[in-house]
């Protein structure tokens, strides 16, 4: 309803079968909570007469921020939603027990998973270790990485919604005597292609380490101490892998629980999804999303400005968005389901940070360009919360609520606690969250990014640009890729050549070294400041924009 077929701006909404039973399964639930005044048939005739057209609005509003690319939601709602797989989530937290029944479940929940478009993260800690003793059968464990290789087979023969192979997050914690055996697991290559692998370290191995001391292995099946490792040699051999193969990452799981205010009704969540931004519990899922930093960059009188009120309310409507995709969700498990709805844990994060800063002309490890972050950073979480406290007012508070932290005023943000770094006023927003709640466990993360920002062709996640220039080449020729910013600089400045973007390409993508033409050597060497990709920066200002 609403609409004109004409105008691209305010087009109408057309329903499809899928839209009818995904709106169908929602009164369902809804009707079995007693919150449904009327009937079904009563519901659809309301339908059709038009007594819900003023909500047009709402998907005017959703429409628009994805049109203007001002807001884009993660893959599989662009893929899913209004389709007959209707699976709208990219990150899955399954569990695995140390049995064969349950590794094989949590395979074919996987599979499950892979098939309606979402990656899966698995914690494998609880498997015995290859070597143990099988008592039901007086074999020897094959331990956890003979069984990542199943789920690794499974991801390879079901691609995601059909579309993509599937992703995985395996996780183990470094206490398991198999660590080094997962450590080197990605050595060889093609082994475990559909993995990324993170080590999860314990705060107790820090004290070993800084004193030295052999660290023990525990195996989990019994608790007893399997062997040791020198500390400082099996990270050592974390930091070589992750040089030569890229794999393992590591999970500080200190950091993950610090401000977690379910951590005391769930105990610590000790599992990510497949790309490490979003720590879970079992069975949870998470819908994400990311706001485009570069659509709110204003340009007037030769100035360049951030439009920091338009972000903050478009950051509002985004997580409207998120929250409504939980509910018209098709889960792939009943399990899923169930834990998501006790949570309602969403997702909300950045992209075009790199091309942002870019336009403003700060340079990205330069101190403003740290505040910019800060506070786009801190405007996206107050913001969200804040959106989720009147979500809450509306239409209640996510149900394990009163079991959170947030009722002792806990948040879970480290910002909130370092007033000194305070943009806004958290403290009223803690008070607004105290006495009306907040629909949503956790709102924001960051993510890469990887296709919607490829949509949007603005700089992925808060990575700095990869390269302002490289040669794509497809079966019809070739053409340079060039990041937009530097190519309307580039314009603006009397540069733009087919040279000066193959000089750039063949030096990977970066300005420095490049020859100015001449009269142009000032404009080149702001450039050069301003325009710094991945490889141009320090690793401890990579460190110091993810913190």
């Amino acid at each position: 309803g609403g609409g004109d077929p004409e105008n691209h701006l305010a087009p109408p909404f057309v329903w499809n079968a899928h839209h009818l039973e995904r709106m169908k399964a929602l009164y369902d639930e809804l009707n079995s909570q007693g919150k449904m005044r009327v009937s079904w048939s009563e519901f659809l005739e309301m339908l059709r007469d038009g007594r819900f057209d003023h909500h047009y609005k709402d998907f005017l509003d959703y429409y628009r921020l994805m049109v203007d690319l001002k807001f884009l939601p993660n893959s599989p709602t662009l893929f899913n939603a209004g389709t007959m797989l209707g699976q709208l989530s990219a990150c899955f937290v399954l569990p695995i027990e140390d049995s064969l029944e349950s590794i094989m479940r949590s395979a074919t929940e996987a599979a499950m998973i892979f098939k309606s478009g979402g990656g899966v993260g698995i914690n494998y800690s609880k498997l015995r270790p290859q070597g143990d003793i099988v008592r039901s059968t007086g074999g020897q464990a094959s331990g956890p990485v003979s069984f990542m290789r199943i789920i690794d087979v499974i991801t390879d023969v079901v691609k995601q919604g059909g579309r993509r192979r599937g992703a995985n997050m395996g996780i183990l914690e470094i206490w398991h005597p198999d660590i080094i055996k997962f450590i080197e697991a990605k050595a060889k290559p093609g082994n475990l292609e559909n993995f990324n692998l993170s080590v999860m370290i314990t705060e107790d191995f820090w004290k070993y380490y800084e004193e030295g001391k052999d660290y023990p292995l525990i195996n989990p099946r019994n608790g007893e101490v399997w062997g040791t490792i020198d500390p400082r040699e099996v990270f050592r051999k974390i930091a070589e892998m992750a040089w030569r193969t890229g794999d393992p990452g590591v999970l500080f799981a200190d950091n993950i629980n610090r401000r977690n205010i379910l951590k005391e009704h769930l105990g610590e969540i000790k599992s990510t999804n497949p790309c490490g931004e979003e720590p879970l519990y079992p069975y949870e899922s998470c819908n994400l999303g990311s706001m485009n930093l570069y659509a709110y960059i204003r340009r007037e009188n030769g100035l360049v400005t951030f439009d920091w009120d338009e972000y903050s309310k478009d950051i509002r409507k985004a997580l409207r968005f998120l929250d409504n995709i939980i509910d018209v969700n098709k889960f792939p498990i009943p399990e899923i389901e169930k834990m998501t709805k006790k949570t309602r844990k969403v997702g909300l994060g950045l992209m075009g940070l790199a091309d942002t800063l870019f336009a403003l002309g700060i340079p990205y490890n330069s101190e403003e360009g740290f505040s910019f972050m800060r506070k786009a950073a801190e405007y996206l979480t107050y913001f969200a919360m804040l959106e989720s406290v009147e979500r809450a007012k509306e239409r209640g508070s996510f149900p394990l609520f009163s079991k959170s932290g947030y009722v002792r005023g806990e948040m879970p943000i480290e910002g909130f606690y370092h007033p000194e770094i305070w943009n806004l006023d958290w403290d009223f927003l803690r008070e607004q969250i105290m006495v009306n709640g907040i629909r949503n466990a956790e709102v924001t993360t960051i993510a890469p990014t990887g296709s919607i920002s490829m949509i949007a062709e603005v700089s992925s996640g808060i990575e700095p640009q990869f390269a302002l220039v490289f040669e794509k080449r497809v079966t019809v020729g070739s053409f340079f890729y060039v990041d937009a910013e530097f190519e309307r600089q580039l314009k603006e400045n009397g540069l733009y050549s087919e040279k000066i973007l193959r000089d750039i390409a063949e030096n990977g993508g970066s300005i420095y070294g490049i020859e100015a033409p001449e009269g142009k050597e000032d404009v080149i060497e702001r450039m050069k400041s301003i325009f710094l990709v991945a490889y141009d920066i320090p690793w401890w200002d990579h460190i110091r924009a993810e913190a």
